[in-house]
């Protein structure tokens, strides 16, 4: 018995030393020491799937994180923002280190991510800014430039001007006004008008469909069509083709998708303007681990996410067209030239 009391002695005072240690640290590296897992936690929640070019973004990013000995847990919210938020809530439950964060909703999310930073979670707004919520890192291309590159690709096929209809991506997307603003920027003065104008809600690209042919309804004088994105710019083409007006209206779009880059080569899309996936991924799990380490986070530019300036890592896009769709598409391994001119039958 006396055996046993002095066992359970020995076992307290090594708890209570294990507990000083732990003195001055915070939860997260107290459950590295209990697990004895010492790589970074990131959770990595997105919007949705629907939009192609997010797959690659994952692959990129688990990829580069998992070099540099970090663990990636992939949450996907299907574009439902009550979702999102109960995958963050749990995220914040397994007490990741750093939550990188495409949003379904700027503003929706913006308390539960405040959420998880009051835990002592690093986080990162990944590609669109989260409002009113202090995130540690916005990283994203310069949007207001794609819609400038957009816009001045529209002018420059367009010099006499004409009817233009803008299909755009949701409100809830706070890319949707900065692009906007860059291309009607661009378009100031060039005799270009627009005449129809609507938002696709979800980046549904179904809903351009419809929206197009809406257009088309009140006035079939139009001489191109701009498109929040080359999923939508499908759905776009889609209609326009039905109507016997494709190729004839300029259309451009962003992403760089495949589908896009085809019908560049084919003459059916002018411009798509092309982020590059594989930068911007690489480099948020460059900064997610370091984050998850400690290290501090230094940018040159800031954001001001309508209650607070955040560090804001902005990256430049390339307008894409015929010309050089080898240099930028095809030698940086996006795209394969094979698929890229498979319906080109003369190259």
């Amino acid at each position: 018995m006396r055996k046993n009391y002095v066992k359970l002695l020995a076992y307290c005072l090594c708890f209570c030393i294990f507990l000083g240690g732990c003195a001055g640290k915070n939860q997260k590296d107290i459950q590295h020491e209990v697990t004895g897992s010492s790589k970074i936690q990131i959770g990595f929640c997105f919007d949705s799937f629907v939009i192609e070019r997010w797959l690659r973004d994952r692959d990129v990013f688990e990829r580069f994180a998992r070099m540099k000995g970090a663990e990636v847990n992939v949450q996907n919210a299907n574009g439902d923002v009550e979702q999102q938020i109960a995958q963050i809530d749990y995220c914040i439950k397994k007490q990741v280190d750093v939550l990188v964060i495409i949003a379904v909703d700027g503003k929706a999310i913006s308390e539960v991510t405040q959420k998880a930073k009051a835990e002592g979670i690093k986080i990162i707004a990944y590609d669109r800014l989260i409002e009113n919520a202090d995130v540690d890192l916005y990283l994203s291309f310069d949007n207001e430039e794609v819609g400038r590159l957009m816009g001045e690709a529209m002018a420059e096929n367009l010099p006499k001007g004409g009817n233009i209809f803008m299909i755009k991506g949701p409100v809830t997307d706070h890319n949707v006004s900065m692009v906007e603003e860059g291309f009607l920027k661009a378009i100031d003065g060039s005799g270009l008008n627009i005449v129809y104008s609507a938002n696709c809600e979800g980046w549904l690209s179904e809903i351009a469909y419809d929206e197009v042919n809406k257009g088309l309804e009140k006035t079939r004088d139009i001489a191109g069509v701009m498109c929040g994105n080359d999923d939508l710019a499908n759905q776009a083409f889609r209609a326009l083709a039905e109507n016997r007006m494709a190729g004839k209206v300029v259309l451009v779009g962003q992403d760089g998708d495949l589908s896009a880059c085809q019908r560049i080569v084919e003459g059916t899309q002018a411009v798509t303007v092309y982020k590059s996936v594989d930068l911007l991924a690489k480099t948020a799990s460059e900064y997610a681990v370091k984050m998850g380490k400690g290290e501090e986070i230094k940018t040159d530019e800031t954001i001001y996410d309508g209650s607070y300036n955040v560090p804001y890592m902005k990256l430049m896009p390339i307008a894409v067209n015929k010309e050089n769709m080898q240099k930028e598409i095809i030698d940086s391994d996006f795209h394969s030239a094979e698929d890229v001119y498979l319906n080109v039958k003369d190259l």
